[in-house]
């Protein structure tokens, strides 16, 4: 993690020296403004990551306001690159308008560098506009001392809530099955790709949860009961608008014991949208992996809440 965290500053100080650096003088304005058109087009058009990489670096030293609206569009990019220096570019050009967007980026990216990034430029922008910090933090205050009821809630639980800090395992899953169930003409090897996701993200977070094994051994130490879990995508739609590509993923987990009884159903989804003016068809596997991704971590701390409470009752 703090490998992960150095590399994310290293690499955020070098794309805002970059920038800076790279900014026009007032003399260059109008060779500016004819360039932000022609890298535009470059980075909704190339399917070459480092083209598009290079197509926002340039964005971002033009300093021209104009070079906002590709750069917020280069927020939903493939790459998580092209996607972390669109953010720094947003934070030094403190255009207000990408305030939202970046909050957002900041808060749901499934890449830790990319939300880093648009995390400082949220803070930058509102700076530059006089409005309050996105995320305020009370320095100088001590916090108060907790209450019994606040103690008792912060026992042991998951997610990324304080009490997920406790180590004890208490679940024992087993992922039976994965499947893209979905309606539509997806052939069969979109669809395992699809399931593959799910299943690659559950395993990839209940590995890395210390309140959860997978491991049989482990379970039968710990004399944990098996909670059985079937994965399904029942819906991944492409929907277009007159200014919009949505792709809407829904999700359902079913839970079950190790006897095959049904204990209870988890289900949401998630939707990610893209101007329809800059939308690649190449991009699509991305972004329905984004979707699905997405999902998933929606339904993560819903789906642990309810296996920990099946798991007491």
């Amino acid at each position: 993690m703090q490998v992960r965290q150095s590399l994310r500053r290293t690499l955020l100080r070098w794309i805002g020296v970059a920038i800076v650096a790279g900014s026009l003088t007032h003399g260059d304005v109008a060779s500016a403004n004819d360039r932000v058109a022609e890298l535009t087009k470059m980075l909704s058009s190339s399917s070459n990551d480092k083209a598009r990489l290079a197509a926002v670096a340039s964005l971002g030293r033009l300093g021209d306001k104009r070079a906002m609206k590709p750069l917020v569009t280069a927020l939903t990019d493939p790459s998580a690159q092209v996607r972390m220096v669109a953010a720094a570019a947003l934070g030094k050009l403190g255009h207000k308008a990408a305030l939202p967007l970046l909050k957002t980026v900041a808060t749901d990216d499934m890449d830790e560098l990319v939300r880093g990034s648009a995390r400082e430029a949220a803070i930058l922008v509102a700076k530059a506009n006089q409005l309050p910090d996105p995320w305020p933090v009370n320095v100088g205050v001590a916090p108060a001392k907790p209450t019994k009821a606040a103690r008792k809630a912060n026992r042991a639980g998951f997610g990324n809530q304080p009490r997920a800090l406790e180590n004890q395992t208490e679940l024992y899953l087993v992922i039976n099955s994965s499947a893209d169930d979905s309606p539509g003409k997806a052939d069969k090897t979109t669809r395992q790709v699809n399931a593959e996701i799910l299943r690659n993200f559950l395993m990839e977070r209940f590995r890395a949860n210390p309140v959860v094994t997978t491991v049989a051994a482990d379970a039968k130490k710990l004399s944990l009961d098996e909670r059985h879990l079937d994965l399904s995508v029942t819906k991944l739609d492409v929907v277009t608008t007159s200014t919009m590509v949505e792709i809407d993923a829904q999700l359902r987990f079913a839970i079950s014991d190790s006897t095959g009884k049904m204990l209870s159903f988890v289900s949401g989804g998630a939707k990610v949208q893209v101007s329809r003016k800059t939308f690649n068809p190449k991009y699509l596997p991305n972004l329905r992996r984004e979707a699905l991704e997405g999902a998933m971590r929606g339904l993560y701390d819903k789906l642990l809440l309810q296996l920990r409470d099946r798991s007491q009752s």
